[in-house]
């Protein structure tokens, strides 16, 4: 079955613990929610650097990475759908693409 990466990027962050930690419950039940789809759960990213033929920068970029994890659906359109049923859509946007295996 195809893996699909669905990368978590910034947005509006909680405005207190309270408000992170209710945002986490919810994206903890949508992952549980997803049973045996989920290949690589909740993976959290630290600052980011941004190498370009310029140099590095410390910024991240325009739409820094916050995360990611890894899902198998049967297709494109059924990856999407995960993606769309994602809380964290009301924080930043969710990149999805297939991983493709390496010959």
């Amino acid at each position: 079955m195809p893996k699909f990466i669905l990368a978590y990027h910034a947005g509006k962050m909680p405005e207190s613990p309270e408000e992170g930690a209710k945002h986490m419950e919810k994206y903890q039940a949508w992952v549980s929610g997803l049973g045996d789809a989920v290949d690589t759960p909740d993976t959290p990213l630290g600052n980011s650097k941004t190498v370009s033929s310029d140099g590095v920068s410390d910024d991240g970029g325009s739409n820094p990475l916050l995360g990611f994890c890894i899902v198998k659906a049967d297709n494109m359109d059924a990856a999407l759908a995960m993606a769309e049923a994602c809380p964290f859509l009301v924080m930043g946007t969710i990149e999805v693409a297939e991983v493709k295996e390496m010959c």
